[in-house]
């Protein structure tokens, strides 16, 4: 693979992680919600999803969900449901006017499961790789090569998040944010219940 031919890999990938969707709602919400530690888990967990689409996209999961397309509706019906649970369990929420950036004591295992499901389960996102690789990768391509867009993959997806992730657990950032923990679960939740109704149509 060429330096040109990889930037315009890295160009597609940023411009496919930074859009707006479920992904971004989910972290938002778990750093706004509990914190710096949280939103950074779900950061990370996040992109253990994305490395498990982008190697399985890699190794032939494009073929089968294109010459499967039941299993296409499966992923997207279990997709949509999740998001729509996370939605209404924001919609439900009274808001967290107390967060800090050290964020809520207790466990972060809410946070692995919302950022690896949240990739795991987005059937948008197993398309997207297949869309992206498709235009990349050959039946010749050495294994190095393969590794490579995987690992750039996944990295400009662990930036990003960790990114937003410390960015909005900034104490002045906080201060602005903590009259409005339950507008913010509101929007969140809404969006999330919409993302699922598009996914599901």
């Amino acid at each position: 693979m060429t330096l040109t031919v990889w930037f315009s890999f890295v160009v597609v990938c940023v411009l496919g992680t930074i859009s707006p969707g479920p992904s971004l709602a989910v972290v938002l919400r778990r750093t706004l919600s509990n914190g710096r530690s949280h939103g950074l888990v779900t950061a990370a967990s996040h992109s253990a999803g994305v490395t498990l689409w982008a190697l399985l996209t890699v190794w032939g999961l494009g073929v089968v969900v294109t010459e499967h397309p039941m299993l296409y509706q499966i992923i997207t019906g279990v997709g949509a449901v999740y998001l729509a649970w996370l939605g209404f369990k924001a919609l439900r929420s009274s808001g967290n006017p107390q967060f800090s950036v050290e964020g809520k004591p207790g466990s972060l295992f809410g946070a692995v499961r919302d950022g690896a499901m949240i990739s795991l389960m987005n059937p948008k996102l197993a398309l997207f790789f297949i869309a992206l690789f498709s235009q990349f990768v050959s039946a010749e391509q050495a294994l190095t090569e393969n590794l490579l867009m995987t690992a750039t993959v996944v990295s400009i997806d662990l930036l990003w998040y960790c990114g937003v992730a410390l960015l909005l657990s900034q104490e002045r950032v906080i201060r602005a944010l903590q009259e409005k923990t339950k507008v913010i679960d509101r929007v969140s939740g809404l969006v999330m219940i919409g993302l699922a109704v598009r996914v599901a149509l």
